[in-house]
């Protein structure tokens, strides 16, 4: 089978991107990536995602084949057989590394997610007078975290189905699991953004409402005594939760889309 080199690979493509006269940060937003994406394929380290070989193809100027291929061909060099070889060979390439990058994400969330639960559980053992006081609500916003975090962290796909590209859908759904944004059509340019801020999202909940809450709350009785009441305190604190989650999602979910 025909093997890719990532060198030549790399290359190949800095040296059309100069042709084009782009910088990595010019050929990175046109594919909706990070620069640092860009660059770690200039030196060869990775292979981009199979979803951006056409696009990068189009905008370097040449044909997915020579792309892969590391070289320009003449249309003579480019046989059935030969663009059927490189064209397996980047499926299978590029797959496994696809798998291997999900499995490295997926056990660094895990990481994070085990490490903010024990600050939560830390958190109230220390912090146990104040909930005593306060009301069973109070703690809606790192359980939702928890759940939430369980799903994104350990569960959500890293790339969504082909569907989400071909038709303009504005909604997540996997198993019970269901996320609507007025305003945002996911696909696979956004998600990865978005599966970033949402586990962002659900690691701070989890570690940070404990200590956000008792904050403010020593703030309150200090400043404004009238206002410590749990649910005079929880109703300050809705537009943080709901704004913090779904806002992020929305700018990104349009920046990227």
């Amino acid at each position: 089978m025909y093997r890719i080199d990532n060198e030549k690979f790399g290359a190949f493509v800095s040296e059309l991107r100069r042709e084009k006269g782009m910088t990595q940060k010019d050929l990175a937003q046109r594919l909706f990536v990070s620069d640092k994406a860009v660059s770690k394929w200039e030196r060869g380290l990775s292979l981009p995602d199979i979803s951006l070989l056409q696009p990068m193809a189009d905008i370097l100027g040449v044909s997915v084949t020579e792309l892969l291929g590391g070289q320009r061909m003449a249309a003579s060099e480019q046989s059935a057989q030969k663009v059927e070889q490189i064209v397996e060979s980047a499926v299978a390439t590029l797959t496994a590394q696809e798998e291997e990058r999900q499995r490295q994400n997926r056990r660094r969330w895990g990481l994070r997610y085990a490490a903010a639960l024990v600050c939560l559980v830390l958190e109230l053992l220390l912090s146990r007078p104040l909930w005593d006081n306060a009301v069973v609500l109070l703690l809606l916003p790192p359980f939702f975290g928890v759940i939430f975090g369980a799903h994104f962290c350990f569960f959500a796909k890293e790339k969504l189905p082909t569907f989400y590209d071909q038709y303009r859908i504005n909604f997540y759904s996997e198993g019970a699991f269901r996320m609507n944004v007025p305003g945002v059509h996911f696909n696979n340019s956004n998600w990865p953004h978005i599966l970033l801020v949402l586990r962002i999202w659900c690691v701070a909940m989890i570690a940070g409402w404990s200590p956000a809450y008792a904050l403010v709350h020593a703030a309150a009785a200090a400043l404004l005594p009238d206002l410590v009441e749990p649910f005079v305190l929880l109703f300050l604190f809705l537009p943080v939760f709901f704004g913090g989650l779904f806002g992020p999602v929305y700018v990104v979910g349009r920046k990227y889309e």
